[in-house]
């Protein structure tokens, strides 16, 4: 399925045409729909299927109703929320939002862990449509009253598995009870596991099931290879395999 069938607003389908999208992944082909009426959604697919395009997308489609260039912060109040379990990965979503959004007058900040939290806190209180955050730094910034959630319509628990191995399901949980209980909330997993569907059945109403990745699957562009060495030579074929790539 081409992206121009999606009849994307102007500013949205120009972004995604200097990114060099023509036709869509099929998490994108299956998802976007979905998300567009604003339905929730509970998604399996891996890294490296272009998911983050597929809730990013129709989510700035949604939120173009919000869209203003006023100054003040009262005007740009978080609508968006997208979790996430590291900084490397909020950080790169992060990015990508902004590249789709860059010809709206939507904002995007990214908050995580590791470094200061008062540069966060300065670009928050500028107002941003769309948060990008690890579960862990949003709770310091919910604390610090840096982090307004009473306005979010949407919320994506993206690599939720992962969150869930790492232990974040408490901080999950203190999250989802600042958000409104009237809200879109989309949920993208590697596999549904017995923990996955859990969660999904405590915060999704009626959520439409995507699966376009076999449990355990590798995504296409991932490439894999076994190697059978001693135990000896471990660390000597992994600095092979290295300098090789």
């Amino acid at each position: 399925m081409a992206f121009a069938q999606l009849q994307l607003a102007d500013k949205l389908a120009r972004a995604v045409a200097e990114m060099g999208y023509e036709r869509m992944t099929p998490i994108q082909a299956q998802a976007i729909p979905v998300v567009l009426t604003g339905q929730d959604v509970m998604g399996a697919a891996q890294t490296g299927t272009g998911k983050t395009a597929a809730f990013t997308l129709p989510l700035l489609q949604r939120m173009l109703r919000h869209e203003n260039a006023s100054t003040s912060p009262a005007r740009h109040p978080v609508r968006a929320l997208v979790l996430l379990p590291t900084r490397e990965l909020a950080d790169q979503v992060a990015q990508q939002v902004k590249l789709y959004a860059k010809y709206t007058d939507l904002r995007c900040a990214v908050v995580f862990g590791g470094i200061d939290m008062k540069p966060q806190t300065a670009e928050l209180k500028k107002g941003v449509e769309v948060l990008v955050a690890t579960p862990g730094r949003l709770l310091d910034h919910i604390e610090a009253k840096s982090a307004v959630l009473n306005q979010v319509e949407y919320v994506v628990l993206d690599e939720a598995d992962r969150m869930l191995d790492i232990g974040f399901l408490p901080d999950l949980q203190r999250i989802l009870s600042y958000l409104p209980k009237q809200r879109t909330t989309l949920l993208f997993s590697a596999t549904f596991s017995p923990e996955i569907k859990r969660l999904a059945g405590s915060y999704l109403q009626n959520p439409v099931t995507i699966e376009v990745a076999r449990s355990n699957a590798t995504a296409p562009n991932v490439e894999q290879r076994f190697y059978s060495v001693g135990d000896e030579d471990k660390r000597a074929a992994l600095h092979q395999v290295l300098r090789t790539r």
